[in-house]
């Protein structure tokens, strides 16, 4: 019985929608017999525009399945060369490495870009390990490391004696500073931050470095060069490369503020920075704008910090082989690309630009300026130009009265 109720309900509703949608039919047609008929001229011509529509939504989508068919086969062409190198650098030139690495067919492989999957092999082999740092030595630093954090975590005063003359607040905060830092490192990829996966290794090798190297310590920008070092090799060989990496006289001067030797950098960057633009150069000084002002984070961090992850990796890549020069030329190459931007800004806009450059930065146009970049200014390359400038300084303080009393 409930079920016939329920079915007579609706049949009446259904009855009472469908006379509803009859009567409104009914009355449209009515409506339209009572519109004046539409002339001629004005169909055809929304007849025209609506071909029109037609057409050039049939263009919008044939070219977007070009482009999608263009993207995919360069995806295509990228995957084939990539695979290709890697059996190049695998089969070829890693196993010859002493008589290869400096050979013409070598570096212009080297300029494409690393293959990832032996990058870490090959920026080992090109920094080198001239400090001849074991795997035992990094297991030795990361056990002083590790007493520390105890010791402060459990508010022990009593720390190794081998760091005399370091305060134990020097060395706690250094230890802050990287708990800190760690927590700033690549944010974006949640890999480095507590309870991620890479946390540990990060921590674990700027602690044994601070071990190693209580002189220099910690300093920011050091754990952005050690996250991507430990994103390519195993902790131990990241820590090795590290460690060497920071001992290279430019990295030295700035991680442990040589102001001195910091200004000659910066006195040769500008040699090069007005030999090959002289215009923005002009522009930069008429707004006193100096290197310092974005160099220093580009060199503390090696560029991981202001460019694309993908793009830092690739100025490494040609910075282990031709050293900190490529640093420079990099920045030269970056100046070079916005120049056109950056003239027509002043000093606060520059220097914020400069400081946060664009994400959607393309690495073959940046790689296409760098190329065009000249290290050498009358017939003298950086490295000449830098000792020249060195040597300026040393005689400067030499006849300095107020250093010679």
């Amino acid at each position: 019985m409930q079920d016939l109720t329920n079915k007579m309900t609706w049949d009446g509703s259904y009855l009472e929608k469908y006379h509803s949608e009859r009567m409104l039919r009914k009355s449209q047609r009515k409506y339209k017999r009572n519109l004046p008929a539409k002339p001629a001229e004005e169909a055809q011509k929304h007849r025209q525009q609506y071909e029109e529509m037609v057409v050039q939504a049939k263009k919008r989508e044939l070219k977007e399945a070009q482009r999608r068919k263009k993207q995919l086969e360069e995806r295509c062409r990228l995957e084939e060369s990539i695979g290709n190198a890697v059996l190049t650098w695998n089969n070829e030139i890693l196993p010859n490495w002493e008589t290869m690495w400096c050979s013409r067919k070598v570096r212009d492989l080297w300029w494409q870009g690393i293959p990832p999957s032996v990058r870490g092999k090959v920026w080992s082999l090109a920094i080198g390990n001239e400090l001849n740092i074991t795997h035992e030595l990094f297991d030795i630093c990361l056990a002083r490391a590790k007493e520390r954090w105890r010791c402060f975590s459990t508010g022990g005063s009593d720390v190794e004696n081998e760091d005399a003359g370091f305060s134990a607040a020097d060395r706690e905060a250094s230890l802050e500073l990287i708990k800190l830092d760690i927590s700033r490192t690549f944010p974006n990829l949640c890999i480095f931050q507590q309870g991620g996966p890479y946390h540990d290794m990060l921590h674990s090798i700027l602690g044994a470095y601070t071990c190693y190297r209580p002189d220099v310590g910690y300093v920011q920008g050091m754990s952005f060069i050690a996250a991507v070092l430990i994103l390519n090799l195993d902790t131990a060989d990241a820590f090795i490369a590290f460690s060497n990496l920071l001992n290279k006289p430019c990295q030295m001067a700035f991680f442990r503020v040589d102001h001195g030797l910091m200004l000659t950098y910066f006195a040769a960057f500008e040699v090069f920075f007005e030999e090959n633009l002289p215009k923005l150069f002009a522009h930069f000084k008429k707004n006193n704008l100096t290197p310092d002002i974005y160099l220093i984070d580009w060199i503390f961090t090696l560029y991981s910090k202001s460019l694309p992850l993908d793009l830092a990796c690739r100025v490494w890549d040609v910075f282990c082989r031709d050293g900190e020069q490529f640093l420079f030329r990099t920045a030269l190459g970056l100046l070079k690309l916005f120049e056109d931007i950056l003239t027509h800004m002043d000093f606060i806009h520059i220097a914020q630009f400069l400081t946060r450059l664009p994400e959607d930065l393309p690495a073959e146009e940046l790689f296409a300026s760098i190329a065009a970049v000249q290290m050498q200014s009358r017939n003298k390359k950086w490295a000449q130009v830098l000792t020249a400038l060195q040597k300026d300084s040393r005689e400067m303080e030499k006849g300095s009265p107020s250093l010679r009393h």
